[in-house]
């Protein structure tokens, strides 16, 4: 039973202002896993008093030294893997083959990424007779999902301080004790007192506190569109900068080519990882009319392959994160048979011999028109619409037709053909054949956000432009 109920402020752990405990439930045994403290404004209000202060020495320090400390929390961070896997397991039920791997590895790999960016990163230039700087921005407030806990943290915490800012914290209540893991990485890698903060708590108490809070320069927030707008709305009033991921409803064209069997058995597979709780997850497969009957006979023996809650079989999807997100999710499922979509598999309720915890069976609707509800609505969690375009224009017209611009994947063996329809996808990280790239700037068009992550992209939104005229 975890027990975290202090915060990390200027280097030490302090008790809250008020104590205001909360049960961390684990979602595949619907069990108590451990308790936090939810913090407050008063809380809130400590902890940026201690990143202020720690700002006019961490913003002045050397590349050289920046580096140092980010090689020493690497250092930790490694030996601290098996520790971050458990958290993450116990908090939102991650397999212990996806917590030990990509939900741990992505937080290392965004660390390695940062410190590979810094050393050659440049913050100043000279135009003519004027010098350009890049400065740190200043006090950043860092509000992070539950879906991947460690990536979303990681891919804020290290580019912030490797670009000279101090930071507060505030992960997911839904998923803290990774973040309790990682601060005491931070802690044992000697990251200066108040450079780095943490503050547990919701958004009503803790989340809108740092977004309007007059000290912070910036904040940073992954999470539902609709958190985001009232986080932007909170921030408003003291105009600093707001940088969003957001949410995401993700075309993947599957062109028509020799390439199609492959293309729709791996869009298939590439939905259930995590349990469909991605926001780039690419939840909305556009296959020809013409080869529909195709596409769903392939899809359904996929589907056939995906096991769930089975923790010796390392590909096995583990449970959604929470009871609120596990009923949202059946009653989507609900709303696409009842809109007349075709349920090829899977359906409503928990997987056969399943009876606990929160796993969703994994799903895959065929013959979605892209009006029906499963269509318009950010799902996360393992469902799958399959909807049918008639020619490339109309595939890129419904791809577009969507408030949405965060992600977009074209699958297929004509590279050409493929690039030219990316070109045309209206958002901001498009994939071709399911590629990935840790330097590629993560982030989306619409409602799905504003700013950029991941490699040098990511040192942007924590920097500040300076011009210095006359410099010579």
């Amino acid at each position: 039973m975890r027990e975290y109920l202090q915060f990390y402020i200027e280097g030490q752990w302090v008790d809250p202002v008020e104590l205001n405990p909360l049960d961390v439930e684990n979602p595949s045994t619907e069990q108590v896993a451990g308790r936090i403290a939810l913090g407050s404004a008063a809380d809130v209000d400590k902890a940026v008093g201690a990143a202020r202060r720690a700002f006019e020495s961490w913003s002045q320090t050397s590349r050289a030294e920046r580096l140092d400390v980010l090689q020493a929390i690497s250092a930790e961070y490694l030996r601290r893997q098996g520790d971050l896997a458990e958290a993450v397991s116990e908090e939102i039920g991650a397999p212990p083959a996806l917590a030990a791997g990509a939900q741990v590895q992505l937080g290392i790999g965004h660390l390695m990424t940062a410190i590979e960016v810094l050393k050659n990163f440049e913050f100043s230039r000279q135009l003519g007779n004027t010098l350009v700087s890049s400065e740190p921005i200043g006090v950043c407030g860092l509000i992070t999902p539950w879906n991947w806990p460690l990536n979303q943290i990681a891919v804020k915490v290290f580019p912030a301080l490797a670009t000279g800012c101090t930071v507060v914290l505030k992960p997911s209540e839904v998923a803290p004790f990774s973040a309790q893991i990682f601060t005491e990485v931070l802690a044992a890698a000697g990251v200066p007192a108040g450079v780095y903060n943490l503050v547990f708590g919701d958004g009503a108490g803790v989340g809108a506190a740092i977004s309007s809070h007059p000290g912070i320069d910036m904040v940073s927030f992954t999470g539902s569109t609709r958190a985001g707008v009232e986080v932007a709305r909170a921030a408003a009033p003291t105009v600093k900068r707001v940088s969003q991921e957001l949410g995401g409803k993700s075309p993947n064209i599957v062109l028509n080519d020799e390439a199609f069997a492959k293309s729709v058995a791996v869009g298939v597979s590439a939905m259930m990882p995590n349990s469909g709780q991605s926001c780039n997850a690419p939840s909305r497969m556009l296959v020809p009319n013409s080869r529909m009957a195709e596409a769903i006979s392939i899809a359904a023996q996929t589907i056939e392959g995906v096991q769930v809650a089975d923790v010796d079989n390392p590909k096995a999807i583990g449970p959604v994160a929470s009871r609120a997100q596990f009923e949202r999710i059946q009653g989507l499922i609900a709303k696409g048979v009842a809109d007349g979509a075709n349920l090829v598999a899977g359906g409503e309720g928990r997987p056969t011999g399943v009876d606990r915890g929160f796993y969703v069976r994994p799903t895959v609707f065929a013959d979605v028109t892209n009006d029906m509800t499963i269509a318009r609505e950010e799902i996360f969690g393992p469902v799958l619409c399959m909807l049918g375009y008639d020619d490339i224009d109309d595939a890129v017209d419904i791809a577009n037709d969507t408030e949405y611009g965060l992600a977009g994947y074209v699958s297929g063996a004509d590279i050409d053909a493929a690039r030219a329809v990316a070109r045309r996808i209206r958002a901001g990280w498009i994939s071709i054949n399911h590629a990935f790239d840790m330097n590629a700037p993560f982030g989306g068009y619409k409602h799905s956000g504003n700013g950029r992550e991941w490699g040098e992209a990511g040192f942007h939104e924590y920097l500040e432009t300076k011009s210095v005229l006359g410099h010579g």
